[in-house]
């Protein structure tokens, strides 16, 4: 089978305020929402927050931010919210979308640095690639992170440094057409899966890495194992196997 034709998604004439909006997936994040929505506002106005059945504060926080609230009664998953939030992006009329961790490790004042890099590659996808400080990350995430990235990396046949990072910048239109469907954590991987075979360009751009008291998300082995469900049946469906 011959490679895909890289397809680009043109953002030279975006205005990135009126047509991107940021979604954050959030689950008890009550310490660090407020701030978060307040700083990522000063460079997008549109703000969703999906609260992901949170028994704190987040929900309440977060409107008090100035960010328009989504809420689920009960945890469904991070793919399951980032699904809500892609899904009322486009509702009301937005091109692109932002997505950002509630927990604040991701860093607003680097946003103009995504818009900056699909304007200048047609990337239809732009990921954060924080292992440029890899020894700032927990070292059970880092290898976990490397050990996916590596699959996935043989799977596409191309190097994709950091494929958990949730920081991106992302085509709405673009997504509809790959389509994804995880409704947990690997989500992440399976867009990077969908993008590069539905021959998207997809782009890794620097970012802080920024870790601090807050816990993980993440359920070390459910997740893991999760994720290897996941990827043999990705591995069982690619063309290239």
């Amino acid at each position: 089978m011959g490679a895909v034709p890289v397809q680009r998604t043109g953002a030279k004439d975006v205005d990135w305020r009126a047509q991107c909006a940021a979604i954050i997936p959030c689950l008890d994040e009550a310490a660090t929402i407020g701030p978060l929505v307040e700083a990522v506002r000063r460079e997008l106005p549109t703000v969703l927050v999906v609260d992901d059945g949170s028994t704190d504060a987040t929900a309440r926080l977060a409107a008090q931010a100035g960010a328009m609230v989504l809420g689920n009664q009960r945890p469904c998953g991070k793919g399951a919210a980032l699904q809500a939030g892609w899904h009322k992006a486009r509702e009301l009329g937005f091109a692109w979308a932002l997505t950002l961790d509630g927990d604040g490790q991701h860093v607003p004042e680097v946003m103009e640095s995504f818009f900056r890099c699909a304007e200048a590659t047609g990337a239809s996808l732009v990921v954060g690639n924080r292992m440029l400080q890899a020894q700032a990350m927990p070292w059970l995430r880092r290898a976990v992170n490397r050990w996916m990235s590596r699959r996935l990396s043989t799977l596409l046949a191309r190097e994709l440094p950091d494929s958990q990072c949730g920081f991106r910048l992302v085509s709405l239109s673009a997504l509809a057409r790959v389509g994804v469907s995880a409704e947990h954590f690997e989500i992440e991987s399976e867009m990077l899966v969908r993008f590069i075979r539905g021959g998207y360009r997809v782009e890794f751009l620097p970012v802080p890495t920024v870790y601090g008291k807050q816990r993980s998300k993440i359920h070390p082995l459910r997740d893991t194992l999760r994720w290897w469900r996941w990827w043999r049946k990705e591995c069982a469906e690619s063309p290239n196997q």
